[in-house]
């Protein structure tokens, strides 16, 4: 059954944020992989099963304190069976191949006030001889939990929010469409951030390919047949994060003024190239437009047989625009040069850290985190450890 029913009902939510392998059949709510001691003091593992009581998508107080149990009958750690919470025994089929062979009986006072408490009772008192014998086992097994293509743009619930109890705030990025411009070091690295969000598109464009030397500066680690493959590095990373994320697009192109329009209709945009003239052109198209922007650069020498640098973070935004060609805040020249960055230094934490600096810039843009200063202009200085605020909106 649906993930969104589970999602609706802090007490199931609560049971899979705990890890607990919950499911939804047929009008019951099951936890899989219940550790318990059979009659020759073996542990093995069963299925806790209990009808669901529900008012619409919302469950209800639990409308009975017994619960069906697949596997052998539960045994204390000596092999004798758990009387205390039998009730009856008798094979029975509640969906297809799903079929309970006991029925336990164990009523608190009061009866149960929610799901979690009904179920995690239950799975204690099966489960403690069987930790008993070895503390290692558990029911918390954290499973993967898929999600259908029309309840989320992952191909897996995010439970990292919903444990964090950040889900309100982390609706706030379920914004239509983000692009990124360039998937060098940095750009990579944002859409590694940014594919962990709930954006429904992540466009990204570059026409280069995933050579040798990107592995370096890149997340992950591709193997020898993967740079063999000489794969565009859009290619490469959307058949990576779609892993993950569903809807991620790749074109196979640098933006140039042919085809500047293809940034139409984004809600935001990263730019993560160092083509100084082409940069020109889209950011004075993405004024145009009216979207906002975040441009990243890193300036890095070799001084003294070390490297010295500043990461730059520029922002753009309707409430502030007119600093960046004012104050020169992102360069318009030519890639290349003396930077030693152009040589492919091999500088991956760099690239991330840049790119974190501009993911945290947008989420606080969209209310995901506080921003106090409104600042629209970023530099960190890697000696000094310095990070600099300006051009506040």
């Amino acid at each position: 059954m649906s993930q969104l029913l589970i999602n609706h009902n802090d007490d199931l939510k609560r049971m899979r944020d705990e890890g607990y392998d919950i499911s939804v059949r047929s009008s019951h709510l099951l936890i899989s992989n219940v550790p318990y001691v059979n009659s020759k003091r073996e542990i093995e593992y069963g299925v806790l099963v209990s009808t669901l009581d529900l008012a619409g998508d919302k469950t209800v107080l639990p409308s009975t304190h017994v619960v069906s149990f697949a596997g052998s009958h539960p045994c204390n750690k000596d092999g004798s069976e758990m009387v205390k919470i039998k009730h009856q025994s008798e094979q029975k089929s509640i969906d297809g191949d799903l079929m309970i062979d006991h029925a336990f009986s164990s009523k608190p006072n009061g009866g149960y006030k929610d799901y979690y408490e009904k179920m995690t009772t239950y799975v204690a008192i099966i489960s403690s001889p069987a930790q008993s014998i070895d503390p290692n086992v558990t029911a918390m097994t954290f499973p993967v939990v898929e999600s259908k293509a029309d309840e989320s743009v992952f191909n897996y619930i995010d439970t990292a929010s919903s444990r964090a109890e950040i889900t309100a705030v982390t609706r706030k990025l379920e914004i239509g469409k983000v692009a990124i411009v360039g998937m060098g070091g940095t750009g990579s690295y944002v859409l590694d951030f940014v594919s962990k969000t709930p954006v429904k598109e992540i466009s990204i464009f570059d026409g280069d390919k995933f050579s040798q030397h990107n592995a370096f500066r890149s997340p992950g680690a591709p193997s020898v047949d993967d740079l063999k493959k000489e794969s565009l590095k859009v290619v490469y990373f959307k058949e990576l994060y779609s892993k993950m994320h569903r809807n991620i697009v790749a074109n196979e192109n640098y933006i140039d003024s042919s085809n500047v329009d293809q940034l139409q209709g984004m809600d935001f945009v990263f730019l993560c190239l160092d083509r100084g003239e082409t940069k020109l052109l889209i950011v004075e198209k993405l004024e145009e437009m009216g979207i906002p922007f975040v441009d990243v650069g890193m300036g890095v020498q070799l001084v003294d047989g070390a490297l010295i640098g500043i990461l730059r973070t520029t922002t753009s935004t309707d409430q502030k625009r007119e600093h960046v060609r004012g104050k020169n805040r992102i360069p318009f020249s030519g890639g290349g040069g003396n930077n030693e960055y152009s040589r492919n230094i091999q500088i991956a934490d760099l690239n991330a850290l840049n790119a974190a600096f501009a993911v945290v810039k947008w989420k606080k843009l969209f209310g995901f985190y506080t921003d106090l200063e409104y600042e629209h202009f970023s530099a960190y200085t890697i000696d000094g450890n310095a990070l600099l605020n300006e051009d506040q909106s």
